[in-house]
This record gives C-alpha cells, sequence and structure tokens, in this order.
C-alpha cells in the first residue's frame, strides 16, 4: 500500500510538473478518442444501434449454455454488449488517437531526462510496436471473457446434473460467485494489457511478448497495479455518468443540442482525455518503479530476460535479450 501511495504521488507530481506538455498536445491528442467514447455510449441505446443485435446474440448463448435467466445475468449480459458495442463504435479512434497520444506520452516519459515535447517521428516509432501490442491485448480480453463464461458453463453444468434444474439457493449461489468470478478474471486482464502497452512503449517491443513479460512483472503484485488502477477508472466512470446526466440527459429532453450543453460536452470529453493521460503516466511510473525496484528478487529480475524479435532488412529476424 505505501508503494502504491508513493507511485500515485509520483505519477501526479509527474503530470503537474509538465502540465503545459500534457494539457495540451497528449490531451487534444487524446480528445477525439475520449469524444467518441462519450458519444458512443450515448448512441449505445439507440435501436438503431448493434446494441440489440449484440444482446440477443449473447442472451442466446447463455440461454444454449444453460445459465439461469436472472435478473444478475440479465445485467451481466447488458453491460457486456454496452461494453462491446461501445468498443466497436470508437475502434477507428483507439486505433489511431489513443495509440499515438500514449507514444506520445510514452516517449516523454521514457528517458532519465524527459524531453517536453518529443518530436512527431519519435512519437510515430512507438505507434506499431502499441498497435502490435493493442491487437494482442483484445485477444487476452476476449480470451479473459471465454475463460469466466467456461467456467460458468461447467458450474450450471454440474449443478444441473446434480438435479438443481430450477432456480435455487445454489443456483443464486453459483450466480453471484460466477459474477464475481468474471470481474476478477476482467480485472487482471486490464491490467494485464495496461502494463503491456506501457512495456512495449518504454522498451520498444510489442506483441504476445510484450504480454508475457507484464505477466511476470505483475507476479505477486496484481493487488498492487489494481489498488494503482482502481482511482482512475473510478474517476473515467463518474464522467461517463457526468456526460450522461449533463449532456446526453438533457439533449433526450429537449430534442436539440444547446450550444452551452455541447460546449459543457466538450469540457467534459477533455476531462475525460485528462484521466487517460493520468492512467498512462501512473502506468509508465509503475513499469519503471517495477524494473529499477530494490524489492524485487533476484528470480524475478532473472525471468525478466525476455528475448525479443529483433527486426532487420529481412523481417522479424533473430533475438535481442533484454536487460
Amino acid at each position: 500500500m505505501e508503494v502504491s501511495c508513493k507511485i500515485l504521488r509520483r505519477s501526479t507530481h509527474t503530470f503537474l510538473q509538465n502540465y503545459h506538455h500534457f494539457t495540451s498536445t497528449a490531451a487534444f491528442l487524446a480528445f477525439p478518442f475520449s469524444a467518441s467514447i462519450l458519444l458512443s455510449q450515448a448512441l449505445v441505446p439507440s435501436p438503431s444501434s448493434l446494441l440489440p443485435q449484440i444482446y440477443s446474440r449473447l442472451r442466446t448463448l447463455f440461454d444454449a449454455a444453460g445459465f439461469p435467466s436472472s435478473h444478475l445475468f440479465t445485467i451481466l449480459n447488458l453491460k457486456v454488449s454496452q461494453t462491446i458495442t461501445s468498443s466497436i463504435l470508437a475502434l477507428p479512434f483507439t486505433l489511431t488517437f489513443l495509440l499515438i497520444a500514449k507514444a506520445s506520452i510514452i516517449q516523454a516519459l521514457n528517458h532519465h531526462k524527459p524531453t517536453f515535447p518529443p518530436s512527431f517521428k519519435s512519437i510515430l516509432s512507438l505507434y506499431k510496436p502499441l498497435l502490435h501490442t493493442y491487437f494482442c491485448n483484445r485477444f487476452l480480453i476476449l480470451s479473459a471473457n471465454a475463460t469466466a463464461f467456461g467456467l460458468m458453463f461447467l458450474a450450471f453444468s454440474f449443478i444441473e446434473r446434480l438435479g438443481y434444474s430450477s432456480p435455487t439457493g445454489l443456483t443464486l449461489f453459483i450466480s453471484v460467485t460466477g459474477a464475481i468470478l468474471f470481474s476478477v478474471i476482467l480485472a487482471n486482464a486490464l491490467v494485464i494489457c495496461s502494463m503491456a502497452l506501457a512495456l512495449s512503449g518504454m522498451e520498444g517491443h510489442g506483441g504476445y511478448l510484450a504480454i508475457l513479460k507484464a505477466c511476470l512483472l505483475l507476479r505477486g503484485r496484481t493487488s498492487m497495479a489494481l489498488f494503482l488502477a482502481l482511482p482512475v477508472n473510478v474517476a473515467l466512470a463518474a464522467i461517463e455518468a457526468l456526460f450522461q446526466f449533463r449532456v446526453v440527459r438533457p439533449y433526450h429532453i429537449a430534442g436539440i443540442a444547446r450550444p452551452c450543453v455541447a460546449l459543457e460536452g466538450i469540457f467534459i470529453a477533455y476531462l475525460y482525455s485528462i484521466f487517460i493521460i493520468l492512467d498512462t503516466i501512473v502506468s509508465c511510473i509503475f513499469y519503471k518503479s517495477l524494473k529499477t525496484g530494490s524489492w524485487i528478487s533476484q528470480e524475478d529480475k532473472h525471468s525478466l530476460r525476455i528475448e525479443f524479435p529483433e527486426e532487420g532488412k529481412y523481417g522479424y529476424m533473430g533475438t535481442k535479450d533484454l536487460p
């Protein structure tokens, strides 16, 4: 807990020390992604969106898997459907503006004497490994969801064989346990993905090996990573709720977007960008503390010597041993 608080304080100090760069260049790079996320969540409830189709497909899948028709799984299905729909709508902005903004932040923090602002060429040099790692992260999150649902399927199949097909206390217990298990697995996958992105940017190598090294870095320190991710994610959720209350709700009531409401929406999207920047800074500072921390055992330091493919003239040939 003490180390986590120090990392948060150091991240905040880094942000405030370079306030002008992070709130101008980096924030405006992340702004289109922030606006797309907030607007996509506002468009999700509309009948013409992808949400009804995704929701019905997941509902059919849950019914075929034998999941009970409970209010808990209805909420879970709805949340998963909303997340998938929002991710699809914001995907073009994620692959461009978000990754470029992260590359800008990581490049600025990647040296002992950070350079502000970093050159555009150096930012683009980090875009490829970040993009590669991002796609691998999507597969990891997909695998985490599949694992959680697979375990729940096995659990419900087992209790159905025991003769508890109708809703009982045991079924309710398994449902609650499954929802908790799903949240734990997904949370761990998300912190691994966040560390993998920071690692691929700091070391200039992306892909599945960055995820593997992130897993080794976080071994035994998952609770610390979850604690560090909690404040920013709570803030992002609060900003999303604020956007729904201050922008989406007045728009649905009035039927038009008033200038003051639109201006407030721009400010909320900018605030969302600021916290995305803070999240990236926290990941980078956390990565540096893991690499240089004296509390890391020699066994962990030895296990972190992962060989990344070295890109040569004829593609990826050979290996390079990282320190």
